[in-house]
Parts: structure tokens; C-alpha cells; sequence
């Protein structure tokens, strides 16, 4: 690993339920020396990344707040797709939800909320395996074949468990499915009795970007309500690629990078 890597490693420790570290802890469990791992703290506090309090150690620091604001105002995925998120949970009285794809995980980074008779346990800035729930499997429907290899030779047992079959052939046979389909749903798999429904954005080359999704307090939604609801989840996920497309366009970033 090079020192970038390693110290951004740092970060890696504050996702889980332990929020302070102190220096003994951090020696333990990096293995750096000890004026490595001094002078990567002072790159990560002086960033505002990191912070610390006597006695206390070292949490995530103010800079992680700024930055998570500037993306709910300014960020064009989010932008384009709030319009559609509020129309489509008022009118099905449900919670809209736009999520993204990082590393092997799937976080929601927007949410819009319209009924009071449930929480979604997918709330914004929680993760969720890419095999679980179905705004992370419409993401993982679409992503190239050797990742999908990759991910299902290293959990082909919980594959199997979450209905997507028990062969690396079965895997991609129902992935293909799912795209044929063009929509994903799955029942009470993140959430006690709701329903969710979802849909694939795109970016301006036709690469998998984002999902959106609806959340319905309804365990077991009749057929055609169901097919309802897709299809104006699809609709909604077509009008945030297109407006994706048009803003890469005008941006310029659809070219491509050179080699």
C-alpha cells in the first residue's frame, strides 16, 4: 500500500460502531510506527477529517459535516433527481430513496420522506450489501461480468440465500432477468413489512450510476399495483438519466479521459 492509501486506511476504522480511537489503539491495530502514524493524524486533523479530544482520542472530524452539506446543495445527481423523489412518494405515500454504489456496498445518499406509518431502516448515509434489498441489486444487475464474478465466488452462499441463485451461471442468469425486467423489487428484505421497488439511473455513457427506488409500507403488494408503481419508478429513473446525460454533455465530461 502507498502512504496515501494507508493513511486514508485510517478512515476506514471510524464506519464502524467504534467512533474513538486512541493513539494505543490505532498503533494496535495499523501497525504503523509511531511517527507514521503521528504525522498521518496531523495530515487527517488538519484537513478537519480527524479531531481529538484529550482522554478521549481521535473521532471524525467537522470537515466530514461540511462536505456532506456541500453534496445535498450542490451535488447534480442529487439535484436532478429531488423533483422525482418528491413526486413519487406523495404519490404513492411512500419514501423515495436514491442510492450509489461504493466499493461492495450501496449507500443512500438522498431521501424524501411522505407517510408516517413506517421508517425505512435504509435511511440516508447507511450502507447496505450490494445483495440486499432491492435498490442495491438493481446497481449490482448492471455491473460488468467480472465483478460480478468476483463478488459472487467471495459470498456464493449468501447469493443463494438472497434468491439469486446457487451457480455462478443461476447468479447470472437472474441478474440478467432483473435487467430485462428493467426494475427490481424486494419484500421486507431491509425493512419489517414493506415493499420496495426499484429502478436504475445511468450515466451519460450507459454505465450504471445510481438506483432510485420507492419504499411501500405493504409487505405483499397486489400485481398490478406493483407493475404500477415500477413503471412510474422506471419513468422517474429514465427522466434523472437523461437530465445526468445532458449535464455531462454540457460539462464535458463524457470525454473520455486519455490512456
Amino acid at each position: 500500500m502507498t502512504s496515501l492509501e494507508r493513511m486514508i486506511g485510517i478512515l476506514d476504522l471510524f464506519e464502524g460502531q467504534q467512533i474513538e480511537w486512541t493513539i494505543e489503539d490505532l498503533h494496535a491495530r495499523l501497525g504503523l510506527t509511531r511517527s507514521t502514524l503521528y504525522r498521518y493524524l496531523k495530515v487527517l486533523t488538519d484537513a478537519g477529517l480527524l479531531t481529538s479530544l484529550p482522554d478521549i482520542g481521535y473521532m471524525l472530524g467537522p470537515r466530514i459535516a461540511e462536505l456532506d452539506y456541500h453534496m445535498r446543495q450542490f451535488d447534480p445527481l442529487i439535484a436532478a433527481s429531488r423533483p422525482v423523489m418528491a413526486q413519487l412518494a406523495d404519490q404513492f405515500a411512500g419514501i423515495a430513496l436514491l442510492c450509489r454504489r461504493y466499493r461492495d456496498r450501496v449507500l443512500c445518499v438522498h431521501q424524501v420522506q411522505k407517510t408516517v406509518s413506517f421508517q425505512s431502516n435504509y435511511q440516508r448515509g447507511r450502507a447496505q450489501p450490494l445483495l440486499r434489498g432491492a435498490a442495491s441489486r438493481i446497481i449490482l444487475a448492471y455491473l460488468p461480468a467480472n465483478n460480478l464474478r468476483r463478488i459472487y465466488e467471495a459470498q456464493p452462499d449468501v447469493c443463494a440465500i438472497a434468491g439469486l441463485g446457487d451457480s455462478l451461471d443461476a447468479f447470472r442468469a437472474r441478474l440478467r432477468q432483473i435487467r430485462q425486467t428493467g426494475w427490481d423489487t424486494t419484500s421486507a428484505d431491509v425493512t419489517p413489512n414493506v415493499t420496495g421497488i426499484a429502478a436504475p439511473i445511468f450515466d451519460g455513457r450507459g454505465m450504471i450510476l445510481a438506483s432510485l427506488s420507492l419504499t411501500i409500507g405493504q409487505p405483499d403488494l397486489p400485481t398490478d399495483r406493483l407493475k404500477l408503481i415500477a413503471d412510474q419508478v422506471m419513468f422517474g429513473a429514465g427522466i434523472v438519466t437523461r437530465a445526468m446525460a445532458q449535464h455531462q454533455a454540457q460539462n464535458g465530461a463524457l470525454e473520455r479521459p486519455p490512456s
